[in-house]
């Protein structure tokens, strides 16, 4: 067992979780006082004491189910039959009155026709049996899912053949037929919403019983640290903002408003306890006087640093348009760490959206009136970095202080259209600083049309930023 921990903890770094030897101690301390065979309290303890952030659960379950998945009795593999199984089929077969049918003969569950199975999982649906979902999971893998032991097939498409199988797609209409017959006619609006949802529930968790028996003989074919390195995923905090699916999209929107609290929280107690500044002579003389003109106690000159105003320049354009907006809801979520912030977004053509922020509990509201309203088209609506800085120079380039922080955003792909980068030379004269965030991997620069070198020469520095764990600290630099 302390093998298997050693392991389960070193995937879970693999991972991408925190984990410290402390937290690593504190987790065998844990383990001694929980039942072992009690499988939802040893990962609870594991949890409470490995997994500091809500939104590294799901990595966390993931590898749990890989590294633990064979173990308790109930997690036995199906090998040519389940005598627990068979006798749980026996027992509702007497239940029913059917005792001295194939089942009484000494059929098992193995001798089921097809239509017979999906019956009984229609009975085990309608009364949340789970012990009877998990033995036909079991049986549905091993007669659908085709496994073939050393066969290199991911388990999405073992999953895929054992549902394609199973046509489960008209079972919550037979479910709620079902109800309607129990109580003999309609049900009231509210019981109908009510049962579909407990019936959408309980098919939910049929399916992750499939998943779980394809887990678990995946895991007894190729080996635990195999299987964890195979559906090891990103942190949310680590998914790249350019290659993000819709599901990790929606992770990475839940993860920003903690991370936007905790950030502000930082910036703030950083900027209240600042470093001392320069001696300050008078006030130590005066006070030295009460040490009888001994400097005892030297006093500083506490700084007051102004809070900067911020000019925020996003391309919008293609794939880069989901890293400009999270930058955008990142800044106007922290924007009390700043005097002013001004949005600009651009295509080939530019527009100022600062108004859009203004008034807006729901930033991702402001955001798509972004994608939405902003004029950012000039010609043809494909990336021209040098025409967009060339009108925004014109247009703002007065209003750029030497308190103002210029932060541009994008890939500086250019289409091999005039980069202009004496805009960015000027900008940095008049403003405060000027900081280049790039959503890229640094290898991508300066390759095919993109012109970043060209423009990161005249600024105060060009950031790779790919993920909201590089966006976080290039922020707290920032304020």
């Amino acid at each position: 067992m302390i093998d298997l921990l050693a392991g389960f903890v070193t995937e879970l770094r693999s991972a991408g979780l925190p984990v410290s030897l402390t937290e690593n101690l504190d987790a065998m301390e844990a383990v001694q006082h929980i039942p072992i065979e009690d499988r939802d309290a040893f990962k609870y303890a594991l949890g409470a004491t490995l997994v500091k952030n809500n939104s590294h659960w799901r990595a966390f379950e993931t590898v749990f189910e890989v590294y633990f998945s064979l173990r308790g009795p109930e997690y036995k593999l199906v090998e040519g039959g389940d005598s627990e199984l068979d006798e749980m089929w026996r027992e509702m077969q007497e239940q029913q009155g059917q005792g001295e049918g194939r089942g009484a003969g000494g059929g098992g569950m193995e001798s089921l026709t097809p239509e017979e199975m999906m019956n009984l999982l229609m009975k085990a649906l309608m009364k949340g049996d789970q012990g009877m979902m998990r033995a036909l999971a079991k049986q549905s893998v091993q007669r659908f899912a085709g496994m073939e032991p050393g066969r290199p097939v991911g388990g999405t498409y073992y999953l895929y053949r054992t549902l394609r199988n199973l046509d489960l797609e008209g079972m919550l209409d037979k479910l709620m037929e079902a109800s309607r017959q129990e109580v003999g006619g309609d049900l009231t609006p509210l019981e109908e919403r009510l049962e579909k949802d407990e019936y959408d529930s309980r098919i939910d968790q049929f399916k992750k019983e499939i998943e779980a028996e394809i887990r678990r003989r995946l895991v007894a074919d190729r080996g635990a640290e195999a299987m964890a390195k195979t559906l090891r995923k990103p942190l949310p905090e680590d998914v790249e903002f350019m290659h993000a699916s819709r599901d990790e999209m929606q992770n990475l929107k839940k993860s920003l408003y903690p991370l936007t609290r905790k950030l502000a929280a930082r910036l703030a107690r950083k900027r209240r306890h600042g470093r001392k500044g320069p001696l300050d002579f008078r006030n130590t003389v005066r006070h030295s006087l009460s040490y009888g003109g001994v400097p005892a106690e030297p006093k500083f000159k506490y700084p007051r640093p102004a809070k900067p105003e911020l000019m925020v320049v996003a391309d919008i354009s293609g794939s880069v348009a989901a890293f400009a907006r999270f930058t955008l809801m990142l800044v106007y979520a922290i924007q009390g760490q700043f005097s002013k912030v001004r949005s600009f977004v651009f295509i080939d053509g530019i527009d100022e959206v600062t108004d859009y922020f203004k008034g807006v509990e729901d930033i991702s509201e402001a955001i798509h009136r972004v994608n939405t309203e902003a004029d950012v088209v000039w010609v043809d609506g494909h990336s021209d970095y040098g025409h967009a800085f060339e009108v925004f120079w014109e247009r703002y380039g007065k209003d750029i202080g030497p308190k103002t922080t210029v932060l541009l955003l994008g890939d500086a792909r250019n289409n091999y259209h005039a980069s202009q980068a004496w805009v960015v030379k000027n900008i940095r004269q008049k403003a405060r600083h000027v900081y280049w965030l790039n959503p890229e991997p640094r290898s991508y620069w300066n390759t095919g049309d993109s012109i970043v070198g060209d423009y990161g020469t005249h600024t105060d520095g060009v950031y790779e930023c790919r993920n909201l764990r590089q966006l976080e600290a290039f922020v707290e630099k920032l304020a």
